[in-house]
């Protein structure tokens, strides 16, 4: 788990965000944290809020070291409740890539088509893996802190709800969890809800929608490099 977070962390686009994200998922306030890593409160806030740019691998490793063990201090209630190697019956397929995957090509391969357009350059991140959902399964059986499974070793992913209607349920999810995916791809929705873009729109997401068949989609997607 160590790993995983230390390399959820160095790969998001924002490490500051995503280890105070992180620190409020583990419910460690900010004095407990630098406590355990023997920094002050001070230092932690500016990290985190941004004022020290560019957190160094060793920085990033104290945290994430002092997020376990203030965790453990307590009974591991977080370690246990987040079990990163799980894989259920909601997740279809789900893949790591070696390099990064530019979005106007994954959009491309998986004969995708932006919802909305307008602005979304600005916030296109590149891809390094994909998580296939079935949106059913995971609506019945999920609670908010399960989606953390979706996104295996980094949230710079795309993820892929099939059994889409009209995709209200997943941006609501996704609108309420902290950890952000990079990408959301509709597999076959009946209609998009004016909500679910809207939602997208607000996350700075892309949201896009494929008609390619599950089983091509899914081979395109273990094919890539």
């Amino acid at each position: 788990m160590i790993q995983k977070l230390s390399f959820e962390i160095i790969q998001s686009g924002n490490p500051s965000e995503t280890f105070r994200s992180w620190r409020e998922e583990f419910g460690i306030t900010q004095q407990e944290l630098a406590r355990e890593m023997g920094i002050t409160s001070s230092q932690l806030s500016d990290y985190e809020n941004g004022r020290r740019k560019n957190p160094s691998l060793t920085f990033i490793k104290r945290l994430v070291n002092a997020l376990i063990s203030a965790d453990e201090k307590r009974g591991s209630p977080t370690i246990k409740k987040y079990s990163l190697d799980i894989v259920d019956e909601a997740i279809l397929d789900m893949g790591e890539y070696p390099v990064r995957i530019s979005p106007e090509k994954f959009i491309e391969m998986i004969d995708g088509q932006l919802v909305w357009e307008e602005g979304y350059r600005k916030v296109m991140r590149p891809l390094v893996g994909y998580t296939v959902v079935d949106s059913i399964k995971a609506i019945l059986n999920y609670s908010a802190m399960d989606y953390l499974k979706l996104y295996g070793r980094s949230t710079e992913r795309a993820l892929i709800f099939t059994g889409v209607m009209y995709g209200r349920s997943p941006m609501v999810a996704i609108r309420s969890h902290p950890i952000k995916p990079a990408m959301v791809v509709y597999h076959k929705p009946g209609k998009v809800d004016p909500l679910a873009i809207k939602l997208s729109e607000l996350e700075g997401i892309p949201l896009v929608v494929t008609h390619m068949d599950l089983k091509k989609l899914i081979e395109t997607l273990r094919n890539v490099c």
